[in-house]
């Protein structure tokens, strides 16, 4: 078992295969020159229960239709997996599932690939994937909550007249060299454990659902095409500074066209060549949410190409929201377009009832709408990166974005070693090239409360930061620490001190006392020790709705409250001096493990609905 699980898990999974993807992440949309066809829906699913996992790969289940291989489950696309079905076996499995789904292209896609590509889209698959496109593999791709693409047209060539078949292997495995880490743990006792059963060994708090998140699609562009594209924005004085760089790949011989419209269709300015620079006289600036009456203004930026092949005039246009505005960081202020600004908002995550991660429009809405009724202007990416479509509503809304890689449950010493790091540089890579140009994300987050107090941390950390800041000079960079001031060796390199800490919850639990003493004095040894502001990135207490009792006691909206209140207190101090925003925890519940932690909570609500009762007969 041990040796089969390795080569399948570990093979894949960290061990020199992890290769930034090339070329530019514009998001896939419609243009005159581009076709879009999502392939969202019924997919056909398989898990593979196989002793080894790896039956799939030995029949080679990509050969053929996969209802050939065996039974099939009907699966949705986009959805995690492990609720959809009654299995409860599904909903913990671990290994690789197989998706499948025929599709048909339009002839006119087929016809001619000397003038069209046609680029297969995965917009996330929790962890690792193995593409295959009438069964012929195609890519793979470590890590989720990520986009990854491939260009299939080769695949496709003599396929015209048959429904094309595109097989998704999937892995959810996690090992100490993948973002979030993990570990395998066999358990060999005969007398407890069936032969061969393991667990997966995670160190966050939240549930490891898996399958394939995001929209899977088809686009189409010509075959010299606007590949990326790079805008950094600035400001001098009344003038708005629009900076882009667009690659074009496939030919040598273009020319590129640049033009801003406002949001009402008007010309604003033009440009020649693949690198210059716009000026925008008297611009309206992108704002965060709260903070101007018109927030979250985008332009328009659109690219247009000509090129000149084997005498063909093949021309490729794309449009990329951009927002005018400027970040900057001093030792006490958080600045955006030179007014100071503060991080008034939440964590979150990214899961739902029944589709676990799978993206869902509905629920996508619905959270803008109580962000904005909270009056919440922020929100970090607990504990990864989240779909770009949530990205998009960000940057309209006005909603400013910390965000964060998977870089969450970095306990190990092991989870320090080259693997990992390499693994995390080209993370970083894939997020910033995803996000670069998004306005409303103002900080990358490189982590969440690693331990930081390892010797190793230093230098994993310092260099982590190091190669963001190349990918991208224009944004700071920190990571979330729960560890103490003094031992965090990364606290040294980041541009923002992010705090975590839950004062009479997980600390001191039932004094509330203590929260503004302990508070004051953590502020004060971190501002003391750095110099750089701080941002209470977690605080809060866990409640049930509707348990109440006074004087407060833990879990009631009494005791909820008063935590609340006592950090808030400190809070409207601090801000006048060094903390530049608080993110409380968490926006909305969410799922988590099975484990101790949730049956003795559980006990302890019975035990204090049954106590009065008790009480009452004596």
């Amino acid at each position: 078992m041990r040796g089969q699980w390795t080569y399948w898990t570990l093979l894949l999974l960290g061990t020199g295969l992890t290769n930034a993807l090339s070329g530019g992440m514009l998001y896939p949309k419609e243009t005159p020159t581009r076709e879009l066809k999502e392939l969202n829906g019924i997919w056909s699913f398989r898990a593979d229960k196989s002793p080894q996992r790896d039956e799939g790969f030995q029949q080679q289940w990509y050969k053929r239709p996969l209802r050939e291989s065996g039974p099939v489950l009907d699966m949705p696309v986009p959805a995690s997996y492990n609720d959809i079905t009654q299995d409860i076996g599904l909903r913990e499995f671990i290994g690789w599932v197989w998706y499948e789904k025929e599709v048909w292209l339009p002839s006119r896609w087929v016809e001619d690939f000397a003038t069209k590509r046609v680029v297969l889209r995965v917009g996330s698959a929790h962890y690792f994937s193995v593409v295959w496109v009438n069964g012929v593999q195609v890519t793979q791709h470590e890590g989720g909550h990520l986009p990854f693409e491939v260009n299939i047209s080769s695949v496709l060539k003599g396929s015209m007249g048959a429904p094309c078949r595109i097989t998704i292997a999937v892995n959810n495995t996690l090992t100490v060299n993948t973002l979030p880490p993990g570990t395998i743990q066999f358990m060999t006792d005969p007398t407890r454990y069936p032969k061969g059963y393991f667990v997966q060994d995670i160190q966050f708090d939240f549930f490891n659902y898996a399958g394939i998140h995001r929209p899977v699609l088809l686009y189409t562009t010509p075959s010299v095409y606007i590949d990326d594209i790079t805008i950094i924005t600035d400001i001098s004085e009344n003038t708005g500074l629009v900076n882009y760089e667009v690659s074009v790949v496939g030919s040598e011989y273009y020319s590129v066209t640049v033009t801003l419209h406002s949001q009402d269709g008007q010309e604003i300015a033009t440009s020649l060549g693949a690198v210059g620079q716009l000026k925008v006289a008297n611009p309206s600036l992108w704002w965060p949410y709260l903070m101007n009456e018109n927030p979250g203004y985008l332009y328009s930026f659109e690219v247009k190409i000509k090129a000149n092949t084997d005498g063909d005039i093949l021309e490729d246009l794309y449009f990329l929201p951009v927002g005018i505005r400027k970040v900057h960081v001093s030792k006490q202020q958080f600045l955006i377009n030179g007014k100071p600004f503060y991080f008034h908002g939440v964590n979150k995550h990214e899961d739902y009832d029944i589709r676990g991660k799978g993206l869902d429009w509905s629920m996508i809405v619905k959270d803008f709408n109580l962000l904005k009724w909270l009056g919440a202007n922020s929100f970090r990416t607990s504990h990864y990166p989240y779909a770009e479509e949530i990205m998009d509503l960000c940057d309209k809304y006005g909603i400013v974005v910390i965000d964060e890689c998977p870089g969450v449950g970095i306990k190990d010493p092991r989870n320090f070693g080259n693997k990992s790091l390499q693994h995390h540089l080209v993370v970083m890579e894939e997020l910033v090239r995803r996000d670069k140009n998004r306005p409303s994300v103002v900080m990358w987050s490189v982590a969440n409360e690693p331990a930081s107090e390892l010797p190793e941390a230093g230098y994993y950390f310092k260099t982590v930061i190091a190669h963001t800041r190349q990918l991208d000079s224009t944004r700071p960079v920190t990571y979330v620490s729960n560890a103490n001031f003094e031992r965090d060796q990364g606290a040294p390199y980041v541009d923002v001190i992010c705090v975590n800490s839950y004062f009479s919850w997980y600390h001191d639990a039932g004094h509330l006392e203590v929260i503004q003493l302990q508070l004051y004095n953590q502020f004060d040894n971190w501002y003391n020790k750095y110099e750089k502001p701080i941002i209470q990135s977690e605080y809060g207490a866990d409640t049930i709705p509707g348990f109440h009792n006074d004087p407060p006691l833990m879990f009631t909206e009494e005791y909820q409250a008063m935590v609340l209140k006592h950090y808030h207190s400190v809070l409207d101090e601090k801000r006048k001096k060094c903390v530049i925003g608080e993110l409380i925890w968490n926006f909305a519940d969410f799922m988590t493990t099975q484990s101790r932690s949730i049956r003795l909570y559980l006990l302890w609500i019975e035990l204090q609905t049954i106590a009065p009762v008790m009480e009452h007969h004596g």
